[in-house]
């Protein structure tokens, strides 16, 4: 929840709360991926 937050412009816990474990971890990766790292490029 906190990459999720930060990345996505400080969404709470409470906006997270309803996602389950699958639409967490979806955008978990879309934070990662947003955020650059872990790209050599």
């Amino acid at each position: 929840m906190a990459d999720i937050a930060t990345v996505f412009g400080g969404w709470t816990p409470a906006v997270m709360d309803d996602f389950g474990l699958a639409e967490l971890m979806d955008w978990r990766e879309r934070a990662r991926v947003r955020s650059g790292y872990g790209n050599d490029g």
